[in-house]
C-alpha cells in the first residue's frame, strides 16, 4: 500500500513537471510567432517607405539645397493625404499609426492571432551622427518603426535612414 502511494505521488509529480514544460514551450512558440510577425510588419513599412520619393519637393523635381526641403515641423501627411492610397513621399510616414489584426486559431489559440500596433516616426539626421535627430532639413531622414502587441512581451523597434542624392 505504501509502495502504491509512492508510485502515485511520483506519477503526479512527473505529470505536473511535463505539463509545465509543455506550457513553457507553447508560450515560447507563441512569442516567437508574434515576434516574427512584428518584424515582418516593420520590414514591410520600411520597404514601402523606401520606395517613395525622399520629400514632397523631390517627387517631381530636383532639389540641390536643403532649403528646398520640407521643414521638420511639417513632416507627415499633407492635407488630403491618407494611408495607404495617397502617400507619395518618405516623410508622409511621420506620426503614422496603424493597427493590424490577424486570426490564427492553430498556433495562437488564446490570442486569436494577434493585434499589432505600428507607429512610425520620421526625423532629419546628420550623416555624421545618424542617432541624433536634428530640427533643420538635411539630405538624410531616419524612419523609426515601432511594433507592439498586447500579446507580446517585447517591443520591436527598427530604424532605416533614407538619403537623397542629386547629380
Amino acid at each position: 500500500m505504501l509502495f502504491t502511494l509512492g508510485a502515485m505521488a511520483l506519477l503526479a509529480t512527473s505529470t505536473l513537471t511535463m505539463h509545465q514544460g509543455y506550457n513553457s514551450s507553447y508560450q515560447s512558440v507563441i512569442q516567437s510567432k508574434l515576434g516574427i510577425t512584428a518584424v515582418s510588419l516593420a520590414s514591410s513599412i520600411i520597404e514601402e517607405a523606401s520606395g517613395k520619393a525622399f520629400d514632397q519637393k523631390t517627387d517631381d523635381s530636383v532639389v540641390t539645397t536643403t532649403a528646398g526641403l520640407t521643414i521638420a515641423s511639417k513632416l507627415g501627411l499633407d492635407a488630403g493625404e491618407f494611408y495607404p492610397d495617397s502617400i507619395n513621399d518618405f516623410d508622409d510616414f511621420n506620426n503614422l499609426s496603424i493597427i493590424k489584426s490577424f486570426k490564427d486559431t492553430v498556433y495562437c489559440r488564446p490570442y486569436g492571432g494577434g493585434t499589432f500596433n505600428i507607429k512610425c516616426k520620421v526625423e532629419y539626421v546628420n550623416a555624421t551622427a545618424p542617432d541624433v535627430a536634428v530640427s533643420t532639413p538635411t539630405f538624410n531622414k531616419r524612419l523609426t518603426v515601432t511594433v507592439t502587441s498586447p500579446d507580446m512581451k517585447d517591443t520591436v523597434r527598427t530604424q532605416y535612414i533614407f538619403s537623397y542624392w542629386y547629380f
